[in-house]
């Protein structure tokens, strides 16, 4: 395997490792906040709303989101690490 395959590799390796570490972050607010923990999370008020309620309908996507903008500045310092960057 010659080094720039290896490097390219590497590359997708951490990219797909960071993919499943927030993907896990994703499922576990909209998932198990919203739906496995409602009850819990419905003994407090976020806004007049209880906050089981709030994950299973904004929460999540507001958290998804914020996970884009996380991924870009992961994926641009990694396209750094690697020399991908322009």
């Amino acid at each position: 395997m010659s080094d720039k395959q290896k490097k390219a590799s590497a590359y997708w390796r951490e990219n797909v490792r960071y993919l499943f570490i927030l993907l896990a972050i994703w499922f576990a607010v909209s998932y198990a906040a919203g739906i496995l923990f409602k009850d819990a999370l419905n003994q407090i008020k976020m806004g007049g709303f209880e906050l089981g309620f709030w994950f299973a309908q904004q929460g999540s996507i507001y958290v998804f989101v914020v996970l884009i903008f996380v991924y870009v500045r992961l994926m641009n310092s990694l396209d750094k690490k690697y020399g991908y960057n322009e």
